[in-house]
C-alpha cells in the first residue's frame, strides 16, 4: 500500500514541459487527465487496501511450489486485476476518442508507464509462479479454476472450494453505512464511460441531448433482460427445457437479425456496436458494486440471484482475459525453460526440467 502511495506522489509530481501551440496544449491535456484517473485508480486501491484488511498466509522463506491460477486469481482480483483492467479500459477509450495529434509512437511514449502499470498487475503473479508456463499445469490450473467457478456454494463451504463463498467473503468489508456510502461514491466512476462513449457514436451525431444517455440506459436494460433469457436454466420437465431451449434459439435468431436491420438501414456502424460493449462493461460492474453495497435492499427486490450469476460471468471474462495469454506462452516449451532460468539459478534449473521429464515418463509407464 505504501508503495501505491508513494507511486502516485510521484506521478502527480513530475513536472511537464510547457505547450507552445493549441496543439500541444490539447496533447498535455489529455495526459493530465489520462494521469489524473490512473491516480485516482491509484487512491483507490490503498482505500480498499485499507477498508479490506486481512491476513493473507504468504509462507516463509525460500519454498518451490507452483501456485494455481484460481489461488492466485482469489488473492489478487479485486486489489490489482480489476485496477489494472480498469486502467486498461481507459487507455483504450483514449486513443479511440481523446488521442488525436501524433502518430502512434508519440502515444506509446505518453502511455507506456501506464500500460506497464497495467500487464504488472495483470501478469507478474504468473510471470514469477514456478511452472506457470508448463503446459500440463496450466491445463491443471484451468481446470481447477473453472470447477471453482461453477461449484455452488453452500453452509460450511470455503472460498477456496467456491466462488459463490469467496464472492460473499469478499463483500465482509462493507458492513457500515460509512463503508457503504463510500463505496457508492466510488462506484460512481464508472457511470463516466458511458457518459462519455455514448455521445460520441456515429448514431447519435452531433446530438448532445439527456434523451441519448437515457436512450442508451434503455439498451442496457434490454441487454440485461437478454441476459436473464439466456442464463435461464428450468429444472422442470425435459418438455419443459426443450421448450425453453427452443425459445433462447428463436431469440439468439431475432438479435442476430435486428443487429443486421439496424447497422444496414439506420447510422450505427460496426465501430458503435464495439464502443457500446465498451461503455456497458464499466456500467454493469457498477451495477454489481452497487448491488453488493447495498445487498439488503437487493435482496428484499429479489434481484439477488441474478446479481449473483451477472458478477460471475464478469469473474469468468476477466479470468480469461488473464488466462489467454498464460495458456498461449504455455503452448512454447523454451518460455517455461526460459522462466526456470529466470527465477532460479542453472543448477536448480536443471534439476527442475530432469524432474519433469521424469514424471513425464512415470505418467507414461503408468498409462
Amino acid at each position: 500500500m505504501l508503495i501505491l502511495k508513494s507511486l502516485s506522489i510521484s506521478l502527480s509530481l513530475a513536472p511537464l514541459p510547457l505547450p507552445h501551440t493549441r496543439a500541444h496544449t490539447d496533447l498535455y491535456m489529455h495526459k493530465f487527465y489520462s494521469e489524473a484517473y490512473v491516480l485516482s485508480v491509484l487512491e483507490m486501491t490503498c482505500i480498499h487496501l485499507e477498508f479490506n484488511q486481512q491476513y493473507r498466509a504468504t509462507g516463509r522463506g525460500f519454498v518451490v511450489h507452483h501456485i494455481k491460477f484460481a489461488e492466485n486469481y482469489r488473492l489478487y482480483s479485486r486489489s490489482h486485476f480489476v485496477k489494472a483492467l480498469e486502467v486498461a479500459l481507459l487507455l483504450i477509450v483514449y486513443i479511440a476518442y481523446g488521442y488525436t495529434d501524433g502518430g502512434a509512437v508519440s502515444f506509446v511514449l505518453l502511455t507506456l508507464s501506464s500500460w506497464f502499470l497495467v500487464i504488472s498487475w495483470l501478469f507478474a503473479p504468473y510471470i514469477f509462479n514456478p511452472s506457470g508456463f508448463e503446459w500440463q499445469k496450466t491445463v491443471e490450473d484451468f481446470d481447477d479454476w473453472t470447477s471453482w467457478l461453477l461449484y455452488k456454494g453452500g453452509v460450511g463451504v470455503k472460498g477456496e472450494n467456491s466462488w459463490e463463498s469467496w464472492w460473499d467473503e469478499e463483500q465482509t468489508h462493507i458492513h457500515t453505512v460509512r463503508g457503504r456510502i463510500l463505496e457508492t461514491i466510488l462506484s460512481l466512476r464508472f457511470f463516466v464511460f458511458q457518459y462519455g462513449i455514448v455521445y460520441k457514436l456515429h448514431l447519435t451525431g452531433k446530438d448532445t441531448s439527456l434523451a441519448i444517455y437515457g436512450f442508451s440506459w434503455v439498451v442496457l436494460v434490454g441487454f440485461v433482460m437478454l441476459f436473464k433469457i439466456f442464463a435461464y436454466s428450468p429444472k422442470k420437465s425435459a418438455n419443459y427445457q426443450l421448450l425453453m431451449r427452443f425459445m433462447q434459439g428463436v431469440t439468439s435468431i431475432l438479435l442476430i437479425t435486428a443487429l443486421c436491420l439496424v447497422v444496414a438501414f439506420t447510422k450505427l456502424s460496426i465501430p458503435d456496436l464495439f464502443a457500446s460493449i465498451l461503455a456497458f462493461i464499466p456500467t454493469g460492474w457498477a451495477i454489481i458494486c452497487l448491488s453488493v453495497t447495498w445487498k439488503k435492499v437487493v435482496w428484499s427486490l429479489g434481484m439477488w440471484d441474478s446479481v449473483r450469476e451477472f458478477a460471475r460471468m464478469y469473474d469468468a471474462g476477466m479470468g480469461m482475459i488473464i488466462f489467454a495469454p498464460v495458456a498461449v506462452l504455455s503452448w512454447f516449451p523454451f518460455i517455461s525453460t526460459f522462466q526456470s532460468r529466470l527465477l532460479f539459478n542453472q543448477a536448480f534449473s536443471r534439476g527442475l526440467e530432469i524432474s519433469l521429464i521424469l514424471a513425464g515418463n512415470k505418467a507414461n509407464v503408468e498409462t
